[in-house]
């Protein structure tokens, strides 16, 4: 049973806190059976586990025995015996006088002891394990009878994550009894706490350094350190080969005069915290190093250092391209149609995108190449590198050669100082999408092929070869065999490109594609503006009907000017070209985007050519008058590069 406020063994006022703390401690030691007549511990290890314990709490035994030294230089001669204890009460240490240690021995209050209160009952030792906070018990609240005669004060020990490591304890004769001795006994544990929690968190501190040390010295980026004067303190072994440097020649100086770049530092600005970026060229291997850095501050925002980055250039491209990569290509989901011509081009481009081999993709214009291009890079192992397109076509006849494969500083009049990579090598380890191939003149086909067959490239005005990862991806809206029989493309580059051709359907020819189509660009256009449309069921049929020289790009823009001229939210058969809508002839209006120049399409090359030119200059008037006359943004809408709008403008005799 419980021991009771009242009993006979405990006669004490309960509704003290501390009397009740008391009690508490008596029924846990009735509880585990502890002889209140004896009160001498029998729990004590023998010379050779001591040892052992002692060894576990090296660390605590060295803070703490300076410190009790100290304390026993006070106390001494006063009839008092200082005692330290591990985290189970087990005595390790302990200092005191002739007299009071002989009187402890009597009750194995001696090394290696355990003066838990399931071994010798209520004392200050076991109870303050327990409550985890310091106590003084005196005379006969002591549990055992044979301690009434002494008062003992203790208080626990705590490391940096407040969990007990030990007590720290004084005991003497009952008569000798003073508050202040608590007090002593919980300054002491509290210092020894410190001076513990401050040896454990350099402990971690120089863990964490040689961590970052390690980190420091094996990263494959160069890395400096710097002190708030700008004075290099450390580097690690990539600076040394990038400057080609000792570490003598480095250390100490100012940063400026080793990198010989324009860093620039503000000494009490918080705000602008990063160098200055620079590029830093390694004489003799050839390679270039992004330099980046950011300042460090302390407490009351004074600079305090720094630490600056060389990067790999190339290195770095690849990163931004990995990222760019994930977030704006486009995948199989968003090529929209579940034709049977469709459903076959998506196959085959599937399967293409799990191997190696160079693909054409052939289809008319506005028919969704690139779409099948980055879907195909999207799906393959490549899809972490680069996707690069080109537009063979859009590009001037001397300017092929620079950039498809880039130019040294010098190679010609105007090259920029560093020279410039061309489109293999910012294509490397990804997909290089070589758009409009039919276009290419036949000297630079040359130059291709045989990029192609050595997978190196070296730079205009430069010798050095520059080996290659790349996957290629054509594109074409012309027939590549009859060019070849023309002589107008080389028939070696021909069959080195086509080893799988992907016929990508005009939209005519899938009219089943063409409502799912419609609603997928309505949909964009209503998340774009935040409402909803509505639109006549005469208009879907109208579209059904109507032939798309300008495949998925002209229904695309047909959708724009639907929702542009849409009046309360409905699409009408008022927002669609006259030659889409029957019985309104077939003559060109003037408001029309494209037209049909024929009541059927005609099988007869030379009119098909005419009436597709027709239709790309009336897109492009629409489309930069809808612009306000700008000729990037109708680039944009075309999926064209400027120079390309020039020329056709030119060709067609637009005036902006």
């Amino acid at each position: 049973m419980k021991l009771q406020s009242n009993s006979q063994v405990s006669p004490y006022n309960t509704q003290s806190i501390y009397d009740k703390l008391i009690v508490d401690s008596w029924n846990r030691s009735y509880a585990a059976k502890v002889d209140q007549a004896d009160g001498c511990c029998n729990n004590v290890l023998t010379a050779q586990d001591i040892k052992q314990v002692l060894d576990n709490n090296y660390e605590l035994m060295q803070i703490a025995k300076p410190l009790m030294e100290n304390m026993y230089e006070v106390i001494k001669n006063s009839g008092f015996i200082l005692v330290l204890t591990d985290e189970s009460g087990r005595i390790i240490e302990s200092f005191g006088d002739r007299e009071i240690i002989y009187d402890a021995k009597k009750l194995n209050f001696i090394q290696g002891a355990s003066w838990l209160e399931n071994e010798v009952g209520t004392n200050a030792i076991g109870t303050a394990l327990v409550i985890g906070k310091s106590i003084q018990i005196t005379g006969a609240k002591h549990y055992c009878r044979k301690h009434h005669t002494w008062t003992c004060s203790a208080a626990p020990i705590y490391n940096k994550n407040g969990q007990i490591m030990g007590v720290i304890n004084i005991s003497g004769h009952a008569s000798s009894e003073h508050p202040h001795t608590l007090g002593m006994v919980t300054s002491l544990a509290k210092t020894i706490t410190v001076q513990f929690t401050i040896k454990q968190m350099n402990q971690d501190l120089l863990a964490s350094h040689n961590k970052l040390a390690k980190v420091f010295d094996k990263i494959s980026d160069g890395l400096i350190e710097i002190d708030k004067n700008n004075r290099i303190i450390n580097i690690n072994p990539v600076v040394r080969n990038i400057l080609g440097k000792s570490e003598h020649e480095i250390m100490g100086r100012c940063v400026a005069e080793i990198l010989d770049a324009n860093l620039l530092f503000n000494d009490n600005s918080k705000n602008d915290k990063y160098i200055n970026e620079s590029i830093l060229k390694n004489e003799v291997l050839g390679d270039k190093y992004l330099i980046l850095g950011e300042q460090i501050f302390d407490r009351s925002g004074k600079k305090n250092g720094g630490l600056i980055i060389l990067k790999k250039l190339n290195e770095t491209r690849k990163l931004v391209n990995s990222f760019s990569n994930e977030i704006n290509l486009f995948n199989f989901e968003d090529v929209i149609g579940n034709s049977d011509l469709m459903t076959e081009a998506k196959r085959k481009a599937s399967l293409a995108a799990e191997s190696m081999v160079n693909v054409i993709l052939q289809g008319e214009s506005g028919t969704g190449k690139e779409l099948f291009a980055q879907s195909i890079h999207s799906k393959s192992w490549r899809r972490k590198g680069p996707f690069i397109a080109i537009n063979c076509g859009a590009i001037p006849r001397d300017l092929i050669v620079s950039e498809l494969f880039g130019y040294d500083e010098g190679a010609f009049t105007g090259a920029r100082k560093g020279g410039k990579p061309g489109k293999f090598e910012e294509a490397n380890g990804g997909t290089l999408f070589l758009d409009e191939i039919g276009e290419l003149p036949l000297e630079q086909q040359v130059a291709l092929l045989r990029v192609l067959q050595e997978r190196k490239v070296s730079r205009l005005g430069s010798h050095k070869l520059i080996p290659l990862d790349v996957r290629i991806i054509c594109a074409t809206n012309k027939n590549l065999v009859e060019e070849v029989a023309k002589g107008k493309f080389r028939q070696d580059l021909y069959y080195r490109l086509n080893v799988l051709c992907i016929n990508i359907p005009p939209l005519r020819s899938r009219r089943e594609d063409i409502v799912p189509l419609f609603q997928h660009f309505l949909k964009k256009h209503e998340d774009q503006l935040g409402k909803k449309f509505m639109f006549e069921p005469e208009v879907l049929r109208c579209l059904e009907r109507y032939d798309w020289p300008g495949n998925v790009r002209e229904l695309q823009n047909i959708v724009e000017r639907m929702v542009c001229l849409a009046q309360d939210g409905i699409i009408s058969l008022s927002g669609l070209p006259a030659e889409m809508i029957p019985g309104q002839g077939t003559e060109l209006q003037p408001e029309s985007l494209f037209t049909n120049r024929f009541d059927h399409i005609s099988h007869n090359r030379e009119e098909r050519k005419l009436m597709a030119a027709e239709n790309e200059r009336r897109e492009i008037i629409f489309l930069l008058n809808k612009n306000g006359g700008n000729v990037s943004l109708t680039a944009r809408d075309m999926g064209v590069s400027r120079n390309t709008i020039y020329r056709k403008m030119r060709a067609y005799g637009i005036k902006n």
